[in-house]
């Protein structure tokens, strides 16, 4: 995998741990507006998450990277974005597909006693497009 570097979230925490995986998922957005993209397709998306926090677990991790994979990749890798729940009210445009993955990995770190945070994340649609979702400071 090629190194991919993203835009930086100024913070002051200790320690901040980044995981990038990539996964296939196909998709649309049923509104004649949408053009092309009306259509069912798929990508391979590219995502970075971007977590922060003071304090180290009892194992030394902020959080374990493989936790992450679980929450995001084994969730959507090889589905129709459009038939899970979180997308029954919004369609699953890539804006809203980083804002849901956020809101997965940060109810999962609330619960962890060390309360690391989701600052950033990104999702890369195609080579030339990508979104970065990044919740309001009161949302951490």
């Amino acid at each position: 995998m090629i190194q991919q570097f993203y835009p930086q979230v100024p913070h002051s925490f200790r320690f901040e741990l980044n995981k990038d995986m990539h996964l296939a998922a196909a998709h649309f957005i049923p509104d004649e507006r949408a053009g092309q993209c009306k259509e069912m397709h798929g990508h391979t998306y590219f995502i970075n998450v971007t977590i922060a926090g003071d304090e180290l677990d009892e194992l030394g991790f902020l959080v374990n990277f493989k936790d992450i994979k679980e929450l995001v990749h084994k969730r959507y890798d090889h589905s129709l974005l459009n038939e899970h729940p979180e997308y029954n009210s919004q369609f699953p445009t890539t804006e809203v597909v980083a804002e849901q993955i956020w809101k997965r990995i940060e109810q999962h770190l609330q619960k962890r006693r060390n309360k690391p945070t989701c600052i950033q994340v990104v999702v890369r649609e195609t080579p030339t497009s990508y979104v970065v979702y990044r919740p309001k400071p009161e949302e951490l």
